[in-house]
């Protein structure tokens, strides 16, 4: 049985102050909330202060990013082992503001995989088309491409405990969602992508949905067989809004 797990990435979003603030709040609204793994991916300046004040609850705590090197001459650049040391579990890697804005490529994914891997945390490995290649019939060809370019090398034992998120491009940040039916037959067929890379690794991975997700649609998505979970954008800002994804979640 897959563990559903719910992120949110609070993008370029809260001051450590209001990281805090928050942090405390949710808490206390998922405190007794179980069956499900809660993680919170703040900015690199609200990590520290979210992390401590995360510290004994049943919250963990992501990054945005990361870079593939572990040190150098790379102005304003995060390495997996300063993630790693200040307690961070998983690295959200591949999101598609990343690729859209940053010049961030399947290439570049597949080094930052590594890294975090090497290093003990978990990458959120994010896959998805845009609306052009929707329309065009080429949603499957475009996620099989970019999955099997993350996982490349890794052997089938690392990547039963990875996380892919199927974020389709047209759905994040535009109040349109991929039906519950759509999102299902994207994720069954990146998992059948998976099982060809790795086998029965396959059974064990975990794969989320993210594109407007809120409290009134996420018990039907995470109702589907092949959804494990979510990746929250607007809606993981609001303490009770992210607080009810969550317990829908749970529920279902």
């Amino acid at each position: 049985m897959r563990k559903p797990i719910i992120a949110g990435n609070w993008k370029m979003h809260k001051t450590p102050m209001e990281a805090a603030e928050f942090t405390k709040e949710f808490a206390q609204m998922v405190s007794q909330t179980e069956g499900v793994e809660i993680v919170l991916c703040p900015p690199f300046t609200d990590l520290h202060t979210v992390i401590n004040t995360a510290h004994g609850t049943n919250i963990v705590v992501g990054a945005q990013n990361v870079y593939w090197e572990d040190q150098g001459a790379f102005t304003g650049e995060v390495s997996a082992p300063m993630l790693k040391e200040i307690g961070c579990k998983y690295v959200i890697i591949g999101h598609s503001e990343r690729r859209q804005y940053f010049g961030e490529t399947d290439e570049t994914v597949n080094k930052k995989v590594n890294a975090v891997l090497q290093h003990g945390m978990t990458p959120i490995i994010c896959v998805g088309e845009t609306l052009e290649e929707r329309d065009a019939g080429s949603t499957e060809q475009v996620v099989s491409t970019q999955t099997k370019a993350a996982l490349e090398g890794l052997s089938s034992e690392v990547v039963a405990e990875l996380i892919i998120a199927y974020e389709p491009i047209w759905a994040i940040g535009t109040g349109k969602t991929a039906s519950a039916e759509d999102a299902q037959n994207v994720i069954a067929h990146i998992r059948s992508v998976v099982k060809e890379i790795a086998g029965g690794s396959a059974d064990s991975i975990r794969i989320q949905y993210g594109g407007s997700v809120k409290p009134n649609n996420a018990a039907e998505l995470m109702s589907q067989p092949d959804i494990d979970g979510a990746l929250v954008g607007g809606a993981s800002l609001k303490p009770d809004s992210f607080a009810g994804i969550v317990k829908e979640s749970a529920a279902g």
